[in-house]
């Protein structure tokens, strides 16, 4: 994919590092206890903790840093199209699914 359309991409060297600390997030007692809720950040279904990733609020890519405050656990569906986008920009497919959500409760 072409980022260059976009967003200038956060340098190789900042991903290396920041994709190495989430790998040693995901073992820490705390992700655990966050999969453990067993819900998807982004569309609030229920999940196995197995089923959860970690994502990163502002991606690493977008210069994103694996922090506490930036890393939620989200179903693979989420993850899979948030990619590298911003909350911001992913707040247009959210809104989606939370009426889509509404519309298939009536």
């Amino acid at each position: 994919m072409d980022f260059n359309n976009f967003f200038v991409p956060a340098d190789e060297k900042h991903v290396k590092k920041e994709k190495e600390k989430a790998r040693e997030m995901r073992k820490s007692q705390w992700w655990k206890n966050r999969c453990g809720e067993a819900l998807c950040y982004y569309c609030k279904a229920k999940f196995s903790p197995k089923e959860l990733t970690l994502d990163h609020v502002v991606p690493i890519i977008r210069g994103g840093k694996t922090t506490k405050g930036n890393c939620v656990p989200c179903c693979k569906e989420c993850n899979s199209q948030k990619k590298y986008l911003l909350p911001i920009e992913w707040q247009e497919y959210l809104q989606k699914l939370q009426k889509d959500s509404k519309d298939h409760l009536k």
